[in-house]
């Protein structure tokens, strides 16, 4: 246990985040609570935290939520419980545990244990810091796998040698985390790479962390850590999620739907791929009617996934344009445009200068 890190953690969170820390102290009657994760991870890159993550041991978890007078949502089955802040917020504050693997890829059971069994069941390093928070003494760093080291050198560290076995997506996970914070993965981590490869299609929650990977705030940064790791084959359509980013860089609004568009363009089983990450119908949607010749405005979501996967395409003529050339409105002009949507499907057309050209030609004949 260390302090020098600690006043700089409880320096970054909100005062009304600290007081309400001291007020679960208080609550906690002989027990502790750390805050633990993301929270101190960020804290300690300089960052601001919002997400609260509290870990509770020696006394109940739901005997220290109902003490808040917050409403909650109460999960007995780890003995966990959300609660919802007065600011819009939620935390989440967890019974400390261990955890075991029945099979790999399956859900860890729980069994009652302490904070350094749950710091030490937790997926990285620098993900395995805690903030002790004590009502009658200043604030103390917890580090039990040397985390601090490794977010010192923006190094992606795996706890344990099985740890991508147990659970696969924890490279997905990693590779989100990489790519938000600038991280290099560990030898280990590379290591383990080729094992969670094998145990992908074993491991139901992979598919849930691919599909937050395009949730992301740069998606294609975390592929080309996949792909850096040895790990494309999880996620087609590279190339394409790197343009997308290229396009926030310069300043467009990409939604994250567009990615997931894209990633369904590469692939050779679209339907199949977007029912394993769970994305619906809209993404599928979003690609047909990318692929499609129907006039869109600028910006859209179909326009900027068209220019990517058809980088030849062109706004076509609408029936506005058509009226304008001679053609009166009502019957005529439906006849027009469809005359056009076959010039440009047999590839007779390749611009609005073309269409125009073959429009004029098309009444004329008439």
């Amino acid at each position: 246990m260390t302090t020098a890190p600690a006043s700089a953690v409880w320096r970054r969170l909100q005062p009304h985040d600290r007081a309400w820390l001291m007020q679960l102290a208080t609550f906690a009657e002989g027990g502790r609570i750390a805050l633990v994760g993301g929270a101190v991870r960020d804290a300690l890159l300089g960052h601001t935290p919002l997400d609260l993550d509290v870990v509770v041991e020696g006394t109940p978890v739901l005997k220290v939520a109902e003490k808040t007078g917050l409403p909650l949502t109460f999960h007995p089955a780890f003995q966990n419980a959300t609660l919802s802040l007065p600011d819009g917020r939620s935390a989440d504050l967890v019974q400390a545990r261990r955890e075991t693997y029945p099979e790999p890829g399956t859900n860890p059971v729980p069994h009652p244990g302490t904070l350094a069994d749950d710091l030490r069941r937790r997926d990285f390093s620098l993900n395995a810091l805690a903030l002790l928070v004590r009502p009658d003494s200043e604030p103390a760093f917890l580090d039990e796998v040397s985390g601090l080291r490794d977010l010192e050198v923006r190094q992606l560290r795996p706890l344990h040698g099985a740890s991508l076995h147990e659970d696969a997506s924890r490279l997905v996970r990693g590779a989100r985390l990489a790519a938000r914070l600038d991280l290099d993965a560990s030898p280990q981590l590379l290591q383990q790479v080729p094992d969670a490869r094998r145990m992908a299609p074993h491991t139901p929650r992979l598919w849930a962390e691919l599909k937050l990977l395009l949730q992301e705030p740069r998606p294609g940064r975390a592929a080309q850590k996949l792909q850096q790791w040895g790990a494309a084959d999880l996620l087609p359509g590279l190339n394409v999620l790197e343009a997308l980013d290229s396009l926030q860089e310069s300043g467009l609004q990409v939604p994250w739907l567009v990615y997931a568009a894209a990633v369904l363009s590469a692939s050779d089983e679209p339907a199949a791929l977007a029912a394993r990450l769970g994305l619906g119908e809209r993404p599928g949607a979003l690609l047909a009617r990318a692929r499609s010749d129907t006039y869109y405005p600028e910006d859209t979501p179909e326009v900027i996934l068209r220019r990517l996967l058809r980088p030849d395409s062109y706004p076509p003529l609408t029936g506005r344009d058509v009226v304008a050339l001679g053609v009166a409105p009502g019957k005529a002009v439906g006849e027009a445009l469809s005359h056009l949507a076959q010039l440009r499907q047999a590839g007779q057309v390749r611009s609005a200068d073309e269409e125009r050209a073959a429009l004029q030609r098309y009444l004329a004949a008439r």
